[in-house]
């Protein structure tokens, strides 16, 4: 990949393609393009926490943090047609994508917005207010960008994880070779309770809660 999918503005050239996202409840065919993460297919801990993870709450605030193209905040959304949910993403490609897909299904209530690593809004004409941003939130699903290191992703973590309602709780799935049992400890030692609650193919899915 000519640049990384963390990157706000990818200089990747454009190769529209499409990725399907295959669940026994949804089908959905997205589109994707280079630039943006896992473009050819959707990726296999994106698939574990979407056939691990409980139902989201059909109503209330739920959040998709690191959206990509939009797999798992159109899951979301799909299985959650009374619920609000946003998608967040620092690339703007991406983010564009999700939106497209969005469209596409007629998932109105999926929205989605560019911010910044530290959780602002960088598109405040296109995207939701900046007070939708700061939540609370009922649930939030992740497949976190562990490969962005540890000081810009637990930076993240604790702004958007902050935001959790105090009865909500978020699903990150982390592969296990990339730290997953070391994140679920620096989680616990912040005051955010982290349990494995799922494990397959070399991933980890953990549920986090604030601490009381």
């Amino acid at each position: 990949m000519a640049q990384h999918y963390f990157d706000s503005a990818p200089d990747a050239a454009s190769r529209p393609s499409t990725a399907d996202l295959v669940l026994p409840d949804l089908h959905l065919r997205l589109h994707t393009d280079r630039g943006v993460f896992s473009p050819d297919k959707v990726d296999l801990g994106t698939r574990v926490l979407l056939e691990t993870v409980p139902p989201p709450p059909d109503g209330g605030r739920l959040l998709d943090l690191g959206c990509g193209y939009g797999p798992i905040a159109l899951t979301m959304a799909s299985r959650a047609p009374g619920a609000r949910v946003l998608g967040v993403d620092v690339n703007a490609r991406a983010v564009g994508l999700a939106r497209r897909n969005a469209r596409e299904y007629g998932l109105a209530h999926a929205r989605f917005a560019v911010v910044s690593p530290e959780g602002r809004p960088t598109d405040e004409e296109a995207g939701p207010a900046a007070e939708e941003l700061e939540g609370p939130f009922d649930a939030v699903w992740s497949n976190p960008p562990i490969r962005v290191g540890k000081d810009v992703l637990h930076a993240m973590l604790r702004t958007w994880l902050g935001r959790l309602t105090p009865r909500g709780v978020a699903h990150l799935v982390v592969q296990r070779h990339l730290g997953a049992d070391s994140l679920q400890k620096w989680l616990d030692a912040q005051g955010l309770p982290a349990e494995r609650v799922a494990s397959r193919a070399g991933y980890r899915v953990l549920a986090v809660r604030r601490g009381t």
